[in-house]
């Protein structure tokens, strides 16, 4: 079970850091990721973590935003720093049990609920 927290509403240019409690899903057996849907568009790919450590993100972000996590809590987290009214979206956390992060949402079987960000102008 994967379950979200830390959005808000946040002026251009604010940080945020997202949590992703991930209670059964460990990084070690699983990779894990963050997406994430702006209002009328389809869910994307922002950040993920494979078991071996390795992260990749979206090159979109220029820098701005950070995955990260703390394996004794079972917790991922996502920096978001320098933020965009672009970047305002519903951001999910994901996992699947592959030492690979898949590039296809729907290779990813769990879910969590979102958690929205609000970045005005």
């Amino acid at each position: 079970q994967l379950m979200e927290s830390g959005g808000g509403s946040v002026p251009t240019g604010g940080s945020l850091r997202l949590s992703c409690s991930a209670s059964g899903a460990t990084s070690t057996s699983y990779c894990m990721a963050w997406f994430r849907q702006p209002p009328g568009k389809e869910r994307e790919a922002v950040a993920s973590l494979d078991v071996d450590g390795t992260v990749n993100y979206a090159d979109s972000l220029e820098g701005r935003f950070t995955i990260s996590e703390d394996k004794a809590l079972h917790t991922l987290y996502l920096q978001l720093n320098r933020l965009k009214p672009e970047d305002t979206a519903i951001y999910y956390c994901a996992a699947v049990r592959f030492w690979r992060c898949p590039d296809r949402l729907d290779q990813y079987n769990f879910w969590g609920q979102g958690t929205q960000v609000t970045v005005s102008a």
